[in-house]
């Protein structure tokens, strides 16, 4: 066994990284969640996306001129142990490790499914299902959940076996994903320009069972899902050549990118479906009425393997969770989760623990977030706390750089940090007036998860 992972992964792969794992399930899942939290208002939905796309910006500036100066294993684990201290640096990585990627993971592998599944019964009406796809049976079928297992299980072989072949295929997908973005946000324009629709959507509403009593702040916290991921991307810093000029860029490249396609793309949707159409039946419609039932389904199948992608650089980030806890000597049992195998440089260990995680998260999501057979407390979303939790915790990393770093110029040190300050707070609020009491319940259960990560870590300490 080897204790240290190599350098493999250049410029581009890093920019895929970033781009592949952000652009995925969320700008087709979230859409469809933006129109109904705002009550197909399509101008407040896209003020939502503009809002959402300058705070990631703005947290993504300040964390590239960190990846200029600290590196060592993870990129986020990295900042907050040298901007914070090392206890703040293992209190993040315990979170990153048994919450955010494990969390995020599971509800991606259901959203890829979930994108399949709508594929097949779009090119095959008669495809035999327990729940019929009218009821409900791609979304919470257990022919769903068999693909979901199945996503999960491939995405940790795919990265565990080999990482090599997890960054090309990450590459791959990424390219694949962006040609019917590409497509919608041109010809979905020119489609609703020539036909009335783009206008009429932008100045009708839709009827929705329940709009939110804070529509922007609801909508502003969906389109977190649909932004974040970028900052995973930190969590291969230590494999990335030349990673103190190469991290920066990827995601400050990355970022545009995504930022620019996601609004362009929104706003192409809208011409190729009303927002009645788009509310009910999700973005896909749109696809199947711009290019008709043949390349639309083909569309469809570029959506789920981008979904895949979104998967894949998410369980390449899940797999290093926990070495990047033990890699500093810390948590529970370090000797063992921060052993990396000579033959694929992979943490085994630590990769297994991550799928087992992600198992775990996925049983909550099912029955708390599909089935809705869990009612009583506890209950929240999965899928966006736990990214509001991270911009929380980005807040004592901004406050203490711009203390610490004197060498930095003004607009490094202070105007993008108080700006990238401002977009976390407005997330949590935003969050806040969102979720409600499933604030509440999901902090008593993040406060558990990182009570036992400190009783952990101190029972070692003991020993």
């Amino acid at each position: 066994m080897a204790n240290k992972l190599e350098r493999k992964y250049g410029l581009f792969t890093a920019i895929c990284m970033v781009v592949g794992i952000v652009i995925g399930s969320g700008v087709f899942f979230k859409a469809q969640t933006i129109l109904q939290k705002t009550g197909g208002d399509m101008p407040l939905g896209i003020l939502a996306w503009i809002i959402g796309g300058a705070i990631m910006l703005v947290c993504l500036l300040t964390f590239s001129f960190m990846g200029q100066k600290y590196e060592r294993v993870n990129g986020i684990v990295d900042y907050a142990e040298a901007t914070v201290g090392p206890r703040y640096g293992y209190i993040m990585g315990w979170f990153i490790a048994t919450i955010y990627f494990p969390a995020m993971t599971s509800v991606l592998c259901w959203v890829t499914a979930r994108y399949t599944m709508e594929f097949l019964v779009s090119v095959n009406p008669g495809f035999p299902m327990i729940i019929p796809a009218a009821e409900g049976g791609c979304i919470l079928g257990p022919e769903c959940m068999a693909l979901t297992l199945f996503y999960m299980a491939f995405a940790y072989a795919v990265n565990a076996l080999s990482p090599k072949l997890a960054g090309k295929f990450q590459t791959t997908t990424t390219v694949i994903k962006l040609i019917p973005l590409g497509l919608m946000m041109v010809v979905g324009v020119i489609y609703g320009l020539v036909n009335g629709m783009l206008s009429q959507n932008f100045q009708t509403t839709a009827q929705v069972a329940e709009v939110s009593a804070n529509p922007l702040f609801a909508a502003v916290c969906a389109t977190a899902f649909a932004y974040e991921g970028w900052i995973i991307a930190t969590s291969i810093n230590s494999e990335i050549k030349d990673s103190k000029k190469n991290l920066p860029r990827a995601l400050i490249v990355g970022g545009i990118i995504i930022a620019v396609v996601y609004i362009l793309y929104y706003v192409g949707v809208a011409g190729g479906a009303t927002n009645q159409e788009l509310i009910d039946q999700g973005a896909t419609i749109a696809f199947t009425n711009i290019f008709g039932g043949v390349l639309g389904n083909i569309l469809k199948l570029f959506i789920a393997i981008s979904c895949f992608g979104t998967v894949n650089g998410l369980m390449l980030a899940t797999c290093r969770g926990m070495y990047a806890v033990a890699a500093r000597g810390e948590g529970p049992k370090p000797e063992m989760f921060g052993e990396v195998d000579s033959k694929t440089n992979m943490p085994n260990n630590s990769s297994i623990i991550g799928l087992l995680l992600v198992a775990v998260w996925f049983c909550y999501f099912y029955f708390s977030n599909l089935a809705c057979t869990w009612t009583g407390p506890f209950v929240f979303d999965s899928s966006e706390l736990p990214i509001i939790t991270i911009y929380l915790m980005y807040l004592p990393i901004f406050i203490q750089w711009m203390r610490k770093e004197k060498d930095q110029n003004v607009v490094r040190r202070f105007v993008l940090p108080i700006l990238a300050l401002c977009g976390s707070v407005f997330m949590v609020i935003a969050s806040v007036f969102s979720h409600g009491m499933g604030c509440v319940w999901y902090l008593i259960v993040f406060v558990v998860v990182m009570a036992i990560g400190v009783w952990v870590d101190a029972a070692r300490k003991k020993k």
